[in-house]
């Protein structure tokens, strides 16, 4: 239990959070979405991969909701694989998602050969109302490394859920500083695979990690010295699960 306490307050120090699968089900889809996709290259060809795929997503996926960001993975049991993210989106937009004039072929005969696997295909949607992104550019160089923690939700505990992200959220907003966050929850069930949302810290550059976002100090400070034990406690029923990923942004292999 203490093991599983630390971790969960290393975890909101690291200032991520998360929450559960409902706004989907109750029709709530006003708040921005993400296509991705997790791509495993084939490491004997990616020279001709990166060429061919900038090449791809420079002609299909330059601007608009069809825009594709390319991301490394640089840590966890995907580094080395890629992340290949369109948005953000509507749903209505995949109705006129890039297809003619040549798309479908292009990906086919271009990117396909040279990568070894496709999967976890998902769709995320940011929730506006905790997130603390309004910092944020669209020139996605601004902010290049992401820290992104996967959570797994536990079914009997998930209701107190939003409860923890609030009181997460408001130590957020009210850190020194910049401290661009982001809650992203994924769409469509998944089953035992444990993805149920992720969290998004935004860096600049990666000597940030050896900063203290003094996490704790804030939260205490808007909810009070009191409040620290009971949202450790919560976080230990709500969260069954977490891990977490670097990603680095890759110009060369994006549609900007």
């Amino acid at each position: 239990m203490l093991k599983k306490t630390l971790s969960f307050a290393l975890l909101a120090t690291m200032c991520l959070g998360a929450m559960v699968t409902i706004k989907a089900q109750e029709g709530m889809m006003a708040d921005p979405i993400w296509e991705s996709i997790l791509i495993t290259p084939d490491n004997t060809k990616l020279k001709i991969l990166g060429e061919n795929m900038r090449k791809h997503n420079q002609k299909y996926h330059k601007e608009g909701p069809y825009s594709v960001t390319v991301y490394t993975i640089s840590s966890g049991p995907n580094a080395n694989k890629m992340v290949w993210m369109m948005g953000p989106l509507k749903f209505a937009d995949l109705d006129g998602r890039p297809a003619a004039g040549g798309h479908e072929e292009d990906w086919r005969d271009n990117v396909m050969p040279y990568v070894k696997k496709v999967e976890s295909g998902e769709y995320w949607q940011q929730d506006d109302k905790v997130s603390n992104t309004g910092m944020l550019t669209p020139n996605v160089a601004d902010y290049p490394i992401l820290a992104v923690r996967y959570w797994e939700i536990n079914s009997e505990h998930g209701h107190g859920l939003d409860r923890v992200l609030k009181q997460i959220s408001d130590a957020v907003k009210a850190m020194d500083g910049v401290n661009p966050w982001g809650v992203y929850e994924n769409l469509f069930r998944q089953g035992n695979l444990g993805r149920h949302f992720a969290t998004v810290s935004f860096s600049k550059k990666w000597a940030e990690f050896d900063e203290d976002p003094k996490f704790k100090m804030a939260f205490e400070k808007v909810h009070g010295a009191d409040a620290w034990d009971a949202f450790i406690r919560d976080g230990d029923q709500v969260f069954d699960n977490s891990w977490d990923e670097i990603w680095v942004y890759d110009k060369n292999l994006s549609g900007d």
